[in-house]
């Protein structure tokens, strides 16, 4: 084991009056200067975060790239930002304009919109919204949430709650609201018939994994899928030798004793997503979601079910180059480690033989031989290989309660940021700041 010490960490947000929420998102500008974040309340969360801004990493500069004039405790609220990889563009969730006491911000009333940081506040709509029967190819019916750009900034990923099976949900009693997963691709403008719940957008957006309410006990079907992210930063290399764009995440099966297992998925996205598959229309219908393209395939890559600590966690995250899935389990001794696992299926790989739990925030720094988390209140980074576990990892920053959340890595690999809340002058309360530290590799 190696201490990283040699800087110190330094805070470079300081207004306490508000949080400064970097919520696990890709939050470093191309040139690695700016972070961009949210500024949700703890109580009301993303509906009562009225900004999104932006601070320099060296000077601690903070600019407004977007503000929602008059917003209410019921939203429509902004949050949850990402910046593109390639462009000086962030993208995050934006409640619905007409969002009321009555009618209030919702996983399914949410849609998401981009900011050129040139033009701020002139809100790009990305997704399509069509709540209105007969439904639209392209626009979906629900609400997107965790945007994340592709590492080409062709493609926008993001989870995914539908409004229409919401409110068959409602009136059957029978479970239909359920989290799914999505891609947008700058292809064509999706053009709506507007109303007050309708959006169009400028991308073209599908559905690409399929959940249903009662999955088959023993079979991989699920019924909710979070925790995605792109695998690879262009992809991963199939058998076949050809590049696939896709991504992975925690897909929750039903063992054959009837309990629900999160295990590692990974969903094939084709080239071209304007085309429907075999389960129905891209645009879903009336008691149905909007459906996969043709060419999806979803796959399922860890089957813990009959295992003594069944279930998979955290944020699954790819390598850059697409070869390596890190994700959270349970070892022999039921205590929480970082396992890795192709894209391509196989045994996973136990990374880390920590004493006590992994407590999540997986990251791969930029080299793609290193992967940072948090444990025992620390920033930690653990070197990939058949080293002894003792002579891989190193921590980055000091213990501290609470610990250290929501890192990211700059694009150079010289820098990671995270958030921790600060006392305020009273000492009685705290909000979430942004803190910097550089880092040099051993």
């Amino acid at each position: 084991m190696s201490s990283g010490q040699e800087t110190e960490e330094k805070q470079i947000t300081h207004d306490l009056t508000y949080n400064h929420d970097l919520d696990n998102n890709d939050n470093f500008s191309p040139d690695g200067e700016w972070l961009v974040y949210d500024t949700r309340t703890d109580d009301g969360g993303i509906p009562e975060s009225a900004r999104i801004e932006k601070v320099n990493v060296k000077t601690g500069e903070i600019k407004v790239l977007f503000k929602v004039e008059n917003n209410g405790i019921w939203g429509p609220g902004a949050g949850a930002v990402s910046y593109s990889p390639k462009e000086n563009s962030v993208v995050f969730i934006h409640g619905l304009e007409n969002s009321t006491k009555e009618n209030p911000y919702q996983q399914w009333r949410r849609t998401g919109v981009i900011i050129e940081n040139a033009k701020p506040n002139v809100p790009i709509y990305m997704d399509a919204r069509d709540v209105t029967f007969p439904y639209t190819p392209g626009a979906l019916r629900g609400g997107t949430h965790r945007h994340e750009w592709s590492g080409d900034g062709q493609w926008i990923g993001f989870t995914y709650n539908d409004a229409i099976l919401k409110a068959l949900e409602d009136v059957t009693g029978s479970k239909r609201n359920l989290r799914t997963i999505g891609v947008s691709k700058k292809i064509k403008a999706v053009k709506v018939d507007k109303n007050a719940e309708n959006v169009s957008g400028e991308w073209f957006s599908a559905l690409v994994v399929r959940v249903v309410p009662e999955p088959k006990p023993g079979s991989d079907e699920i019924s909710h899928a979070v925790s995605d992210s792109w695998v690879g930063t262009n992809g991963y290399r199939r058998s076949d030798g050809k590049t696939q764009i896709a991504r992975a995440f925690l897909g929750t099966v039903i063992d054959k004793n009837g309990k629900s297992v999160p295990e590692v998925f990974v969903v094939d996205i084709p080239d071209d997503i304007t085309k429907p598959g075999e389960y129905g229309p891209l645009e879903g219908t009336k008691t149905d979601f909007p459906m996969p393209p043709k060419g999806t395939v979803q796959r399922r890559l860890t089957f813990t079910a009959d295992s003594k600590y069944p279930g998979c966690s955290g944020v699954v995250r790819s390598s850059p180059d697409g070869n390596s899935l890190a994700f959270l389990a349970k070892d022999e001794k039921g205590i929480t480690q970082i396992f890795l696992l192709p894209p391509t299926g196989g045994k996973p790989q136990q990374l880390t033989e920590h004493e006590s739990d992994v407590s999540g925030n997986l990251r791969w720094h930029p080299d793609g031989k290193h992967v940072s988390y948090v444990w025992n209140g620390s920033v930690m980074l653990c070197r990939t290989g058949n080293a002894p576990f003792k002579d891989r990892y190193q921590t980055l920053t000091k213990s501290s309660k609470p610990a250290p959340t929501n890192i990211v890595w700059a694009h150079d690999g010289k820098m990671f940021a995270f958030n921790k809340p600060v006392k305020d002058e009273n000492g009685t309360g705290t909000t979430l700041q942004v803190f910097v530290k550089t880092y040099q590799p051993k």
